[in-house]
């Protein structure tokens, strides 16, 4: 009886210990993922303020075309405003989709001004063909480049943390542990498309 009770009362402690190391294997997964996410999204806030930087220099030098539109000017400048005021703590990702939302509708904005801008553009020869204009588009162009990289990075580390919070015994883990799932970048098809402008340049209609 007491060889029997000894037996059992073994297996109940390496089950608890079993429980336990895989608790503490699955915590530090976790952990590791979460920081995953935060570097990726240090990138994405890098790229974007890239861009954000990149944006005065762009007025200013649109502003010295003869009769550029006025309204494209007043886009971009009030765009980049809402970008400026979205309260987000440096290095981490917006923990809940509202404000991943907020984030990610005021960025959109800034694209959407900006096409519209360089599209604009075009109705200028003359300002096409100064080195500065040529010089920030292709800076703004590789940017948008960056920034389309940094999202998918970011949202194949949000997979990866999102999967081992959902999983077991990760959620077990998660649950205690405070940790939720981050919500992903989503495809912005119509902010990041640019607005269609006819140039007729004194052709007749048709």
């Amino acid at each position: 009886m007491k060889k029997v009770l000894a037996i059992v009362l073994g297996l109940l402690v390496f089950g608890v210990l079993a429980l336990g190391l895989g608790g503490c294997g699955s915590y530090n997964g976790i952990v590791g993922r979460k920081q995953a996410v935060d570097s990726q999204w240090a990138q994405v806030e890098t790229q974007y303020q890239r861009r954000l930087d990149l944006v005065p220099n762009l007025v200013k030098t649109v502003e010295g075309a003869a009769n550029f539109e006025r309204s494209v000017l007043k886009e971009v400048t009030e765009a980049r405003a809402s970008v400026g005021q979205l309260k987000v703590t440096p290095g981490q990702a917006p923990a809940t989709p509202e404000e991943f939302a907020r984030f990610q509708q005021a960025q959109g904005a800034l694209s959407s001004a900006l096409s519209r801008l360089l599209l604009v553009s075009e109705r200028y020869p003359d300002l096409k063909a100064t080195a500065a204009f040529r010089d920030l588009q292709v800076q703004l162009e590789g940017t948008e480049n960056r920034i389309s990289v940094a999202r998918q990075d970011f949202n194949l580390a949000v997979q990866s943390y999102n999967t081992s919070v959902q999983q077991f015994p990760g959620v077990i883990v998660a649950r205690f542990g405070g940790f939720t799932p981050r919500p992903y970048f989503q495809a912005e098809a119509a902010a990041q498309k640019a607005p269609k402008v006819e140039f007729n340049f004194g052709k007749p209609a048709q």
